[in-house]
């Protein structure tokens, strides 16, 4: 018997996650496996890498997932609603990036940092769950610090201003605010096919009527997906969404809550651990340019009364959303390779 090397899809392997995801696997647990990149035929021939390695992406069919042992929903939701249950019934374990599966029967939606790293055990998937969605980058980033702050302090409140970048809604957004931002700065039309509003130099709470990117839909899937992994343990998030006028990478104002009063330091230790990075306040703040090509949720720490000790403080947080979520889907991966056979392969 030898050990058994994963076979891999990454379908919607052009896209901006997808090419994140595929860049990630080269240095995970699941670096040896074989991995295919996967998409459909506008995008089919594409070269691209894969880890080191140069790769094409192949055009993406119902043939394409036999001998798949994981598949990985990276595209758009349209795609993964068509090709999901052709990778379910060639036996692949599905880990889906594009929320197309939310809501769909026994489909869990999973962060198992949040699970392994809180407390909050949430239920985990079995032999019947037919796929999971890898919980929201910005879910992931207030269930790991809310757990965190939950489990070794009396935390009794979590609101949050989510500001969201481009890249979260795809290459034609960010592709949309830069020529808005290039034709401000020459006097011209501004284009506003993907946001119906100026988000270059803005902030803004809503989008335009016509906006195909929705604030109100991404909030209130970030509000599901925290519940998800909260499982009831957590408090429950107030949440303002703003979309923000950057390119990539999250940055969320957090404040909590507790019962009693703390110190900064007690907060900052509560919340130390894998997958956090305090920064302290003799270094720059975090922003999504410094959180940028980092695996880690960067985090300040400061009392929103009076200097050091209280019973509510700000968080600032800022995490690179794309890498966040090839990681997050990764680590839901390796928790279905327990479901996996093990041996040679068949």
């Amino acid at each position: 018997m030898t050990e058994k090397t994963y076979r891999i899809g990454i379908a919607g392997a052009s896209s901006l996650v997808g090419r994140e995801l595929s860049d990630e696997l080269g240095e995970s647990l699941l670096a040896a496996a074989d991995v295919v990149l996967l998409d459909e035929e506008d995008a089919a021939g594409q070269v691209t890498s894969a880890g080191d390695e140069v790769s094409f992406i192949q055009r993406l069919e119902a043939s394409s997932f036999e001998n798949m042992d994981f598949v990985f929903f990276a595209g758009d939701r349209l795609g993964t609603k068509k090709h999901w249950m052709e990778a379910r019934r060639a036996g692949a374990s599905i880990v889906d990036l594009t929320y197309a599966l939310d809501g769909e029967k026994d489909v869990l939606v999973r962060s198992p940092w949040v699970a392994e790293l809180t407390g909050v055990v949430a239920k985990a998937p079995d032999l019947k769950t037919p796929a999971v969605t890898s919980a929201h980058p910005a879910a992931v980033m207030l269930a790991l610090t809310a757990g965190r702050l939950k489990n070794k302090l009396s935390l009794t409140g979590t609101s949050a201003t989510v500001m969201e970048p481009a890249s979260e809604a795809g290459r034609a957004a960010m592709d949309e605010m830069h020529q808005q931002t290039v034709n401000l700065l020459s006097f011209q039309t501004l284009p506003r096919e993907e946001f119906d509003a100026q988000v270059a130099f803005n902030l803004l709470p809503a989008l335009g009527p016509s906006s195909k990117v929705s604030l109100a839909t991404s909030g209130e899937r970030i509000r599901r997906h925290y519940a998800a992994l909260a499982d009831g343990m957590l408090p429950e998030l107030a949440l303002q969404m703003v979309q923000a006028p950057v390119f990539h990478g999250y940055v969320i104002s957090a404040l909590v809550e507790f019962a009693e009063p703390v110190r900064v330091e007690q907060v900052e230790a509560a919340l130390a651990g894998d997958h956090v990075d305090i920064v302290s306040e003799d270094s720059d703040p975090p922003s999504n340019l410094s959180a940028a090509g980092q695996e880690d949720i960067m985090v300040r720490v400061s009392a929103a009364v009076g200097e050091h000790e209280g019973t509510r403080f700000w968080l600032w947080l800022a995490a690179d959303n794309l890498k966040l979520a090839a990681m997050n889907a990764i680590a839901c991966a390796v928790e279905l390779r327990r479901l996996r056979p093990q041996g040679k392969v068949q």
